[in-house]
């Protein structure tokens, strides 16, 4: 991967703004900036300021005037984004949005495929972009059957094969273990570093990428367009205390945290015995396991990518059924449904166990984000007046109130999160089962998912619920005074 075969793309945004089709508020208004090629910028600002929409519409996947309507001009290379599709690469905050074809090789070779890249030059592309990522994986390995982390490197494995002249980067580290993070940091760095391309990457995790970019720009939102543009040094140190108290992520200004833990841990709810996890009947990817989920406390599942957390979670929560060993729930707990979790019938979990799955897009299922929320409750058949209050109530306290009618799909991935947050609280489950519960959040944000988990450990309005966070956020679990369960596994790390 040459400099001589990668040519950096400019970009230029004048009063540029686009609003999604199914909603009144805009999604970025008024953004206008120039980025020289070769330029390698982070782009802050708070959730839902319009980060993810400029992105997309750079890689020109933002869809005609039947799916939202466009101001200003942006332009890539002095052309319109769809012009420049194939000198662009984008990796965006869901990966599993972007597997495209069963077999790991296949995917990385798809977008060269379509670029018209010759046959044998492709599958060297293929095996040098997988190199890069450092994703360790057979050529032929189903892509269903990676972990979130993996099908994170998978992504950018893909849009690296392209050899793209302008890198678009969205949240790319959000799942990803502490090592795998440093190793995608220094892969993106060795690559533009190579070829020249042009950077912008979104991220929350602003320090991880302060030795890359070499320049800072900041969205507002709403009307504002872009609030801050320079230097890392000027923009945060200079209005680093301004930026925070907008919800940005600022190096040395750590968000609020809740106080510890009100209660001693109760009797256990659910328990792990010799328990072995797998997608298939008959292949563990991790285990024996034996744990126990207690109410007054936060269990933190933690351990590399492939170790098998989200599986565990989600067996844990009778999602999956064992491949050994078992899950038994509490007495108090299972209240005449048995004690196997796997064999309960859904409205019967609904109220007992509670589900975050690491991809928020898994679990959209209404048109409109009120709609959403309502969807356990309407299964519990509860009264049209308390549905109506608990979402109204849930909308204000995870900051969706404003997009009670959009639908969900076109909201950012933190938005998406808070939402996913929302529909199982609404339901009022005793154990919460949270997979990557503050992907994509902004400091207040976070501070604000942070202290709802307290308060769900504690207690604060109803009987004190257990709650499993799988993460490798480790702020997470040190401002909830967790349990910590690190999972080795079995299967291919990555």
């Amino acid at each position: 991967m040459t400099a001589a075969e990668t040519r950096p793309c400019g970009i230029l945004a004048e009063g540029w703004g686009w609003r999604y089709g199914t909603r009144l508020a805009w999604a970025a208004q008024d953004v206008t900036l120039s980025i020289r090629p070769g330029e390698r910028v982070l782009l802050l600002g708070a959730s839902g300021s319009g980060k993810s929409t400029v992105l997309q519409a750079l890689a020109g996947v933002l869809g005609g005037e039947d799916e939202g309507e466009q101001a200003g001009r942006l332009l890539v290379d002095g052309a319109p984004p769809e012009a420049a599709r194939g000198r662009t690469g984008l990796v965006q905050q869901d990966p599993d949005a972007q597997a495209v074809l069963a077999r790991v090789g296949d995917d990385v070779a798809f977008g060269c495929e379509n670029l018209g890249v010759p046959h044998d030059e492709i599958w060297s592309r293929v095996q040098e972009a997988l190199a890069i990522v450092g994703l360790d994986v057979p050529l032929d390995r189903s892509t269903s059957a990676l972990s979130g982390g993996q099908k994170q490197r998978l992504a950018l494995a893909g849009a690296l094969a392209m050899r793209p002249g302008l890198l678009l980067l969205d949240e790319p580290t959000a799942n990803l273990d502490p090592e795998g993070v440093v190793e995608v940091r220094d892969a993106v760095s060795r690559v533009v570093a190579h070829t020249g391309a042009t950077l912008v990457v979104v991220e929350h995790r602003v320090d991880v990428w302060l030795p890359v970019v070499d320049r800072v720009i900041v969205l507002g939102g709403g009307q504002q367009g872009v609030v801050a543009d320079g230097t890392p040094e000027v923009v945060l140190a200079r209005r680093g205390a301004e930026l925070a108290s907008g919800g940005v992520w600022v190096p040395g200004i750590p968000p609020r945290r809740p106080g510890p833990p009100r209660h001693a841990p109760g009797a256990p709810l659910l328990a792990a015995e010799a328990l072995q996890v797998g997608r298939l009947r008959d292949t563990a990817v991790a285990g024996p396991v034996d744990l126990e989920v207690r109410p007054g406390e936060v269990l933190g599942i933690t351990g590399r990518n492939g170790a098998g957390k989200s599986t565990l979670a989600r067996t844990l929560a009778g999602l999956l059924p064992p491949v050994d060993g078992r899950v038994a729930a509490a007495p108090e707990l299972a209240a005449g449904a048995g004690p196997a979790p796997i064999r309960w019938r859904s409205r019967e979990i609904l109220t007992r166990i509670g589900t975050v799955l690491q991809s928020p897009d898994h679990q959209l299922l209404a048109n409109t984000v009120r709609a959403e929320l309502e969807v356990g409750m309407r299964a519990l058949r509860l009264p049209d007046a308390e549905i109506s209050a608990r979402g109204e109530e849930l909308l204000a306290a995870l900051r969706l109130a404003h997009l009670a009618d959009a639908n969900p799909h076109t909201l950012s991935g933190g938005e998406k999160r808070r939402l996913t947050v929302a529909a199982m609280l609404a339901t009022r489950p005793r154990v919460c089962v949270l997979d990557e519960p503050t992907f994509g959040q902004d400091a207040t944000t976070w501070a604000e998912l942070v202290d709802i988990i307290a308060r769900l450990r504690d207690g604060a309005d109803a009987a004190p619920s257990a709650v499993v966070a799988v993460t490798h956020d480790a702020d997470v679990l040190a401002a909830l005074d967790a349990r910590v369960h690190r999972l080795d596994g079995a299967g291919v790390l990555g």
